[in-house]
């Protein structure tokens, strides 16, 4: 028999002019406008334990968990192979790797261990950076660190599970709590026949001895692994908050049945249920009767990292955007050195460096609240609510600008602006969608007109130093001026004007003098443009590019 040899493989073409694959990146470093802005509104602690992070973040092993825990996402599993209930997510390894860096070092917890000494600033610019690694496991991060304040209204629950929570350690064993080395916490509020109107809600409590039991539905459980959830049901008194845990009392499984996982457009790796209570066991949390005003102060701190999201969402795609075009030519020029490019990565810039800012300033509001300061608290009942609504808004067409700036690879699966884009609008829709957020800061501008004072007072600061900011204001004034039925069909412009106002001050005060102007005139000015990359006639782009960092 013969044998002939392989035809040999000739090369069709050589693969030049494309960036080089990602490598180590150090988030916390090379972010110039974060450690400015730590510099300024932040302890010195906070910075220094955020460095390490941000090496561990951008690193190429957490890169690739990331991808891995979107790529294979949680699975339902019912029932075990005898027939037995299960009602569990299985999790890739992946997952489980990206919650141990984040709960075992204290991310969850530090607003509360270092509360009023920078603990929320901490937390904050350390979501920022955990987005960056992957958003979707950030979700029970966060729901466990905002369980905290809802704890807090019974002195018993607080002894009983905050221990758990406040340990720095991620244990997803199905154990009773005093077998556990940490605890999480998720939600589950929303009813199918109401949605963000939660008092529609049917699902029924009745007493049983010193606790409770739940009959109903949920239209979304998030993090249905968690050891306990936070839930709104029925009683006599009315709508009241409730802690159901994973595990009853005697250590068995609670009645808590999975019904199925929901197909996300994002947001895969966590996984989101709709659930039935079958007589499901619970504690009362708060005063009867009062379930929205004892949830919202849990609601009022995931508001805040549904701010924070997708500004670190869109530094991860400003990154990968500026990588690609800083490497890649076209038309016998590097795409980074293109006026018109230039133009779009540096509006990019912009935009990132004003939703930091305001979520940075909002962190520290929630500092100067727990140290009892008058001016703070009145900023922390408005601030979230403006960066809730504005930084969402310009997420999904941020991310689609970005994935522009790669062309054709920027729309498939190997870079992360596929992923990003799906993602965008999640934090939207989470924890009240924009009518709903808009709705809210009208009720806080009536019920509380000193979070008004402590804005315009913020506002102030900024007045005279720059001619579209100072417009702008008396245009938000003349609003202000208006009756009630007059601002709500008007409530998105007064929450995108004002969320932009206390960006451009915020900037103005601070920032450098080329960021601050370019950002007014840019957003306030008759210049303004709803598409990125229409920047003022002479705009400093190369001053703007200079602060991305590498």
């Amino acid at each position: 028999m013969r044998h002939y040899a392989p035809r040999s493989r000739l090369a069709t073409h050589e693969v030049v002019n494309q960036p080089e694959s990602s490598g180590e990146r150090d988030l916390f470093a090379d972010d110039l406008p974060l450690r400015e802005i730590l510099q300024r509104e932040a302890p010195p602690w906070v910075a220094e334990r955020l460095a390490p992070l941000g090496q561990e973040a951008g690193s190429l092993r957490v890169q690739e968990l990331g991808e891995a825990a979107n790529r294979h996402p949680p699975e339902l599993r019912l029932f075990d192979r005898h027939g037995r209930r299960l009602d569990e997510v299985r999790y890739h390894p992946a997952y489980h790797e990206l919650m141990h860096l984040a709960i075992d070092n204290g991310w969850h917890a530090v607003a509360w261990q270092e509360e009023g000494r920078g603990g929320h600033q901490a937390h904050v610019a350390a979501l920022y950076l955990l987005t960056q690694a992957e958003p979707g496991f950030c979700c029970p991060v966060t729901m466990t660190h905002a369980a905290m304040p809802v704890l807090r209204h019974s002195a018993e629950i607080e002894a009983k599970w905050a221990p758990g929570l406040l340990a720095d350690a991620y244990d997803p064993r199905p154990l009773p709590i005093q077998q556990k080395h940490g605890l999480t916490f998720g939600m589950a509020m929303t009813e199918k026949q109401g949605g963000s109107d939660v008092r529609r809600n049917t699902t029924r409590a009745e007493r049983d001895g010193e606790g409770w039991r739940l009959t109903g539905h949920k239209w979304f459980c998030s993090a249905p692994m968690s050891d306990a959830f936070l839930t709104l049901a029925q009683t006599d008194a009315g709508l009241t908050c409730f802690l159901a845990p994973r595990l009853t009392p005697d250590g068995e499984r609670n009645a808590i049945e999975i019904q199925r996982l929901k197909e996300k457009c994002g947001n895969r790796a966590n996984a989101s249920a709709e659930i039935e209570y079958r007589n499901a066991w619970a504690l009362a949390v708060g005063e009867p009767g009062r379930g929205v005003a004892t949830i919202i102060d849990m609601v009022q701190q995931t508001r805040l990292d549904a701010a924070t999201a997708p500004v670190g969402m869109m530094r991860q795609a400003l990154a990968e955007a500026w990588r690609h075009v800083s490497q890649r030519h076209a038309f016998e020029r590097r795409l980074a050195e293109q006026p018109l490019m230039q133009a779009v990565i540096a509006d990019l810039a912009l935009e990132v460096e004003a939703g930091l800012a305001l979520a940075l300033r909002t962190a520290r509001a929630f500092d100067g609240d727990a140290r009892g300061e008058a001016h703070e608290t009145a900023l922390a009942r408005v601030l979230p609510t403006l960066a809730k609504y504005w930084h969402n808004k310009r997420g999904p067409g941020f991310m689609a600008e970005a994935m522009e700036c790669l062309g054709g690879i920027g729309y498939v699966e190997e870079t992360p602006l596929a992923r990003l884009y799906r993602e965008a609008p999640v934090n939207s829709i989470w924890e009240g969608s924009g009518n709903v957020i808009c709705l809210d800061l009208l009720r806080v501008l009536a019920r509380h007109p000193e979070s008004i004072g402590a804005l315009r007072d913020e506002l102030s600061m900024a007045r005279g130093v720059q001619q579209e900011f100072d417009l702008a204001l008396a245009g938000l004034e003349r609003d202000l001026a208006r009756s009630a039925a007059e601002l709500e069909p008007r409530a998105r412009w007064l929450t995108q004007r004002l969320a932009q106002c206390m960006q451009a001050a915020l900037l103005l005060c601070h920032a450098p003098g080329e960021v601050a102007e370019t950002f007014c005139r840019s957003r306030l000015g008759v210049e303004a443009s709803p598409a990125y990359g229409v920047l003022p006639d002479g705009a400093p782009l190369a001053a703007i590019l200079a602060r991305i960092g590498d």
